[in-house]
């Protein structure tokens, strides 16, 4: 049996499912990530199945890369489905998961894997950085709307602006543990050069160009001669062309590329807020996204059952994947939102919705494919477990969740009631349009 055949077939199946599953799983407390994971750790678990799936640790640069890819297609598609205009005040509880949340979580989890996996202060930290971030792949059923449809309340407006941003700003951590590793051996200053470098400059630069291409290009898509601007090809890969630009510009750069794509979305928008093309761009990063994830997913269960994923495992390390998902997360999510004025429910359920997934697994290959850090077996199934049960615990959870929130939400000054400010203007647009089609119906007659 040919190699080729088999996957070029496994392929096609994955493709198919990708476009059957979701309407199938629609109505039930089962989600996508679910059933590729099951699905690839059966498949690879067959003996006479042919090709050989490997460990992460033994092909870090394909991990590293194409993990990469579905994460810039994610933010793209993150950023693009965003109604709400860039602000500080509107943004606010954005701000709060970013820079007292995450900062938190990552103090946690690096103690957490001191304490529990016995790990040195530089790979314990690379684990926490790893572990930081919610990930926007795995959390499109916790995300607004598309754009323009006004399916914008708070909660899932924060999970959304927070996936698209702390990507970007978890990498000075990951960073800073391949400086501490490096340091621990030579003994060479290196806080000043990473406070500049590695947060300042790198942040800074990822923004800054992301910005700027994002605006160049809404010209070029909106603003130019008619005959000429993007939007009237009404292609959709036009996202995957800013995509791919902001980030390969930012990394030329020296900037965080993933910071850059969802800011170059953000200024997309921004450019013409209220065109139909966005989305048509959002829909094929949705859609692309959604074929990359299914086939990285199906490799993740096939890394399980056949690759040995979880060779490195022990009991503390189930302990502290448990203390990560149920813990760690939802108590720093509740203290960087307490004193706010969302209601209990609200700020529950964000702080519980910390997903994590393929950013991590992102991560991970990159710091261990630049620094020698010890024990990669135990912090690959140490991630990768706390994947799985992420996937397991949010995919049961998250439809009757959302669903009961929405309910409780169905109230004045509610989005969930079609009264945010761009759900109701929406709305008020609609029903003037009906005022004005039944007075001409009425003249006429």
């Amino acid at each position: 049996m040919s190699s080729y055949a088999v996957v070029l077939a496994g392929f096609g199946l994955v493709v198919l499912l990708t476009a059957w599953l979701p309407m199938v799983l629609r109505e039930l407390p089962l989600s996508l990530p679910m059933f590729c994971v099951a699905l690839g750790a059966a498949v690879f678990a067959i003996p006479d199945v042919p090709g050989v799936i490997y460990h992460p640790q033994e092909q870090l640069p394909f991990v590293e890369h194409m993990t990469e890819l579905v994460v810039i297609i994610s933010l793209m598609g993150a950023g693009l489905k965003l109604d709400r205009p860039f602000a500080w005040r509107s943004w606010g509880l954005t701000w709060r998961l970013l820079g007292i949340a995450m900062p938190l979580t990552i103090l946690a989890l690096a103690a957490l894997g001191h304490a529990l996996l016995g790990l040195g202060a530089a790979t314990a930290l690379l684990l926490a950085a790893a572990l930081s971030p919610t990930d926007p792949v795995l959390a499109s059923d916790i995300q607004v709307g598309r754009p323009g449809e006004g399916q914008e309340d708070e909660v899932r407006f924060s999970l959304t602006s927070e996936a698209g941003l702390n990507d970007g700003l978890a990498f000075p951590f990951v960073h800073l543990a391949i400086v501490l590793l490096a340091v621990s051996r030579t003994d060479e200053p290196w806080f000043a050069a990473w406070i500049s470098i590695d947060v300042v400059w790198k942040i800074a630069a990822g923004a800054g160009i992301g910005y700027g291409v994002g605006l160049a290009l809404g010209w070029a898509t909106f603003h130019l001669p008619n005959r000429a601007k993007l939007s009237r090809t009404g292609d959709g890969f036009v996202a995957l062309g800013v995509t791919c630009l902001a980030y390969g510009a930012a990394e030329i750069g020296h900037g965080y590329g993933f910071l850059a794509v969802f800011v170059a979305a953000l200024a997309l928008r921004s450019t013409e807020r209220g065109s139909r093309y966005h989305q048509k761009l959002h829909d094929f990063a949705e859609e692309l996204e959604r074929l990359l994830m299914m086939v990285l997913l199906v490799l993740l269960g096939g890394a399980i059952s056949g690759g040995g994923l979880f060779r490195g495992l022990t009991l503390e390390a189930v302990a502290f994947s448990v203390l990560a998902i149920f813990v760690v997360r939802p108590v720093c999510a509740w203290v960087g939102l307490a004193a706010t004025t969302r209601p209990a429910s609200e700020r529950a359920v964000i702080s519980f919705f910390g997903i994590r997934g393929l950013g991590s697994i992102y991560y991970l290959a990159y710091a261990l494919g630049r620094a020698p850090f010890e024990a990669p077996d135990l912090l690959w199934a140490t991630l990768g477990l706390t994947i799985v049960m992420s996937i397991v615990l949010h995919g049961i959870t998250v439809t009757p969740v959302m669903r009961r929130l929405d309910r409780m939400a169905a109230r004045p000054h509610s989005a969930a009631n079609g009264n945010s400010p761009v759900a109701g203007s929406a709305n008020s647009g609609r029903k003037a349009r009906s005022r004005m089609r039944a007075r001409s119906v009425r003249n006429s007659s």
